[in-house]
């Protein structure tokens, strides 16, 4: 077959000139100037699209003529263009089928041009897309097309065409909501998000206690946009300009630390909106030996929820039990339960209201963390028979408390502010905690038979303290909704 007045032979022995002159062409680059070189480039790069074009028509060609049918199109490709067999050949195989999938035995019927199918083989014969970004834009289309109005398939195909030949098929995917929501037929953006939300998924995976635990997440637009605006304040760097502390934890640590806080707070909320907490489905059950509960040694092991069996260090049940809707069952040393706490440990409402209007805040130095997002800490434990009440409480921020209660600081609560205007002082020598704590202990040695010791370890609050002045002024309620952003860079205001 010819084209033109120059025949195949003559077209051949053109390739193979060309095949040639580009072999050699190392020989000579040393000699290029700048200019040359920059030309060479999109001269070559022009020959590997039309030649790429002249590939998928010679496919075409072979399969209109019966070489190569069905399967076998991609081993006959495989066969004749070895270079495809590191990656390529399906999609010149499909392009190839879709292109010949309306002929007949006796007519060859090329695809409307309209068509997705037409518009994609007029630019792949152009070299404007290669073979592989042609699937991928026909693949676009056919999950499109059923969304679309009619009229609009062509002009979207055409779009997508253009922009995968720009920036790659991956700014398709990305393109795909903006045109559905423009070009798609009357309630198609919502049927495609209604489709997203029977995909949505959590996994269930199997919690370890000596590993990282592995969870699957997919949410549609508007679940991960919610999840975005709740952990993005909480997730921020928060350096201390104080202190000159860096925060060296990286982004992906910060982002499960704060979906880890807003778990727990929802947690709390909903154990201290319940009749009975410690039968709420939310609250975490654990149970623990009493001598490593008093000694901080052995572990504690979760009980219920998909995480049944997790042992838990004494050190980090101590920290939940700060905050966290936490009820321990504390055993004997046969095992037996003597007791079962309780989640009225918690600090109350009332309680946390006047700790938002006297600490307004994270109190460790330098923190400027808002009081929405701080926590109530016990100073003295509450295993360590420390009170819930608002004299032996600072509010701390989830990722100071966390480092307070690792290095074991211990905070003295003033009647009046400091000359910093600061109700807390914090005792930053490491393990001054355990100092301040072997103090209290010297100056009134426990005398209580051990279910006493219980009942002051996870029983009833303390009597709350005559209400100092300072609490005195309307403050809202500490659940009030999150505010819309948080003040790490400003200042914290003067109390």
């Amino acid at each position: 077959m010819t084209r033109g007045t120059v025949g195949i032979a003559e077209r051949r022995s053109a390739i193979a000139a060309a095949r040639a002159a580009i072999g050699s062409l190392g020989e000579v680059l040393a000699t290029a100037s700048a200019e040359d070189l920059a030309a060479l480039m999109g001269e070559l790069d022009a020959v590997v699209a039309s030649a790429s074009a002249a590939r998928v028509e010679v496919v075409v060609e072979a399969t209109r003529r019966g070489e190569c049918t069905g399967s076998g199109v991609h081993a006959w490709v495989r066969e004749h263009a070895p270079s495809l067999r590191q990656g390529g050949a399906a999609a010149v195989a499909r392009v190839a089928q879709e292109v010949t999938a309306r002929d007949t035995g006796l007519e060859r019927r090329d695809p409307d041009a309209a068509s997705p199918v037409g518009i994609v083989w007029s630019a792949v014969r152009a070299g404007t897309l290669e073979a592989g970004t042609g699937c991928a834009v026909l693949r676009e289309a056919a999950r499109l097309e059923p969304l679309l109005r009619p009229d609009a398939v062509s002009t979207v195909v055409e779009g997508l065409v253009d922009l995968a030949a720009a920036w790659g098929p991956a700014m398709m995917r990305r393109l795909r909501p903006r045109l559905v929501a423009e070009h798609g037929h009357h309630g198609a953006f919502d049927q495609l998000h209604d489709t997203l939300a029977a995909a949505a998924r959590l996994s269930s995976p199997r919690i370890e206690s000596g590993d990282l635990t592995e969870y699957q997440l997919w949410m549609t637009p508007a679940q991960a946009a919610t999840l975005e605006a709740a952990i993005g304040p909480l997730s921020a760097p928060q350096p201390n300009d104080e202190t000159g502390e860096r925060d060296l934890r990286p982004a992906g640590q910060r982002r499960v630390e704060a979906l880890t806080t807003i778990c727990s707070d929802a947690s709390a909320q909903a154990a201290d909106q319940a009749g009975d907490p410690s039968t709420h489905g939310a609250v975490l059950h654990v149970s623990i030996d009493l001598t490593d509960l008093e000694h901080r040694t052995g572990a504690a092991e979760v009980l219920g929820s998909t995480a049944d069996g997790t042992l838990l260090p004494p050190e980090t049940l101590r920290r939940l039990a700060c905050d966290a809707a936490l009820v321990p069952y504390v055993l004997g040393t046969h095992g037996e339960t003597l007791d079962v706490g309780r989640v009225a440990r918690l600090f109350t409402r009332p309680q946390r209201r006047l700790l938002r209007r006297r600490d307004r805040g994270c109190t460790y130095p330098g923190c400027t963390t808002p009081p929405d997002w701080a926590r109530a800490h016990h100073i003295r434990h509450w295993a360590d028979d420390g009170p819930t009440d608002t004299t032996n409480a600072a509010l701390l921020c989830p990722r100071h408390h966390t480092h307070v209660h690792h290095k074991r600081f211990w905070a003295h609560v003033r009647d009046t502010p400091d000359h910093h205007g600061r109700y807390v002082t914090w005792d930053l020598t490491p393990g001054s905690y355990d100092h301040h704590l072997a103090l209290l202990r010297a100056a009134q040695p426990p005398t209580r038979p051990a279910t006493q010791l219980l009942h002051a370890l996870i029983g009833p609050l303390a009597p709350e303290p005559d209400t100092p002045e300072w609490s005195t002024h309307d403050d809202p309620w500490w659940d009030d909704p999150m505010p819309e952003r948080t003040c790490h860079d400003d200042a914290k205001p003067a109390a």
